[in-house]
């Protein structure tokens, strides 16, 4: 087999455990009696996202050799996710019962589910870092480039994602429902980290680099904490702030878009709204799609203008969801144009935001500032972001005994003020980050 066919496998299968669950777990939470905790579940992912990976890196640099440690982690990050999966059976069981008592609401104990899930989470964030490594040093070493060949390989891990999104929509293992509704996405999910936790011994060789450069690295530095330095000069530190800021948008429709589209299955039978996650999962393949877009766009208008138009397109994600609907043709269309303009919102700022690090950190702090800018967007923002978005929601709506997340009774404005609340901030954020942050808008040459 050869060497880049092996590397597809593992970006894959890398991103196929991600898509399992990552999306549509809320729904299955929801009718075991844990909806009010979504929240939780996305906080813990981006908490672990800001000490896990430096903490996996620091034994990948010195005592494990990369592809090793990815096989290391991925079998962990199954065995607790089955764990997981196994409490949630008995919270499927005692919510069976506490609906056939006639109870109006399901009740459950979150820490069985939540504890395991969290574990298994804080092994898996590292290995997308890992993954990369080992693509990389494996196509250096064979003679490739990794500029022309790691984005085909790469894609794939995009392809994996949203083939496992597919698979749980459609998935049902005789229970009566898709695994998108019950813990069977948990199974999925550490069936797949299985399959790579095994395969990623088979993958070639990655060398300790024992150089004395490496070994001279303080404890600032190999955790990024060297570049907080960077917070002296004014347009990094402002940078930076609205990293944060935005940040605070990623996962909250990850959390909650298929609990909202599948809630108008609670007075309508359609389609879209029985399938949320496939219809979902076309956020995925806009996100593949408009990584191809970004030469053109930063070439042509520079990176504060490209930067402008993620968050922009954050605007327009939010507001399409509050227009939206699965039961009339201008609501699904609302719906699927949400979905379009999450590629423009997620790669957009993520690639030009990186760029920019790139030409101002400064050659010292490189690859730290580079940390820097995920921990204030995926661990930070998105961890506060997503904590507050739970609370927002949990004020408008409410899980019902079926498991439908509708809009409570004794509050107005159901889901359209949830989302007319997040589009309101994404814009003010893209306001104040246009009228301060000064930035030359030179174009960008790819």
């Amino acid at each position: 087999m050869g060497l880049k066919l092996r590397l597809t496998i593992m970006n894959f299968l890398q991103f196929a455990v991600w898509g399992s669950y990552l999306v549509c777990i809320g729904n299955f939470l929801g009718r075991v009696g844990l909806g009010d905790y979504i929240a939780w579940f996305y906080v813990a992912q981006g908490v672990v996202s800001i000490f896990m990976p430096a903490i996996i890196g620091a034994i990948a640099d010195k005592f494990v050799q990369p592809q090793r440690l990815l096989g290391i982690s991925h079998l962990i990050a199954a065995a607790f996710m089955l764990l997981a999966a196994w409490a949630g059976i008995e919270a499927t069981r005692s919510a069976a019962e506490q609906l056939a008592a006639g109870a109006d609401r399901i009740e459950a104990a979150i820490w069985p589910v939540f504890l395991p899930y969290l574990v298994s989470v804080a092994f898996y964030m590292p290995t997308i870092a890992l993954s990369n490594t080992v693509a990389f040093s494996a196509l250096v070493r064979n003679g490739y480039d990794t500029v022309k060949d790691f984005p085909p390989i790469r894609v794939f891990g995009t392809v994996g994602f949203i083939a496992a999104m597919w698979f749980v929509n459609f998935a049902g293992f005789g229970l009566g429902q898709a695994a998108q509704f019950t813990y069977m996405q948990l199974i999925v999910c550490a069936a797949f980290g299985l399959l790579l936790g095994l395969y990623s011994f088979t993958l070639p060789e990655c060398p300790i680099n024992r150089t004395a450069a490496s070994e001279k690295k303080s404890f600032a530095q190999r955790f990024g904490l060297d570049a907080f330095v960077l917070f002296k000069q004014k347009k990094m530190a402002l940078f930076f702030i609205f990293s944060m800021l935005l940040g605070v948008s990623l996962q909250i429709t990850n959390g909650f878009a298929t609990p909202y589209i599948n809630s108008f299955a609670a007075t309508s039978k359609s389609w879209f709204a029985e399938n949320p996650t496939l219809l979902t999962s076309l956020s995925q393949a806009s996100e593949a799609l408009c990584i191809l877009l970004i030469p053109f766009f930063l070439g042509r208008f520079g990176i504060k203008r490209v930067m402008l138009m993620a968050m922009g397109a954050w605007v327009l994600r939010f507001g399409f969801f509050g227009i939206g609907s699965t039961e009339s043709v201008g609501g699904l269309a609302a719906l699927i144009a949400s979905m379009i303009v999450y590629g423009v919102a997620f790669d957009f700022f993520n690639v030009s935001g990186a760029l920019f690090v790139e030409r101002e950190a400064g050659r010292d702090f490189q690859a730290s500032a580079q940390g820097l800018f995920m921990l204030m967007t995926n661990g930070i923002g998105a961890s506060v972001g997503t904590w507050i978005a739970g609370k927002v929601v949990n004020h408008f709506c409410a899980w019902n005994a079926e498991g439908f997340f509708v809009a409570r009774p004794d509050v107005a404005g159901g889901w359209p003020a949830v989302w007319g609340i997040f589009a309101a901030y994404a814009l003010v954020v893209a306001i104040t980050f246009a009228l301060v942050f000064k930035y030359r808008h030179q174009p960008v040459h790819s």
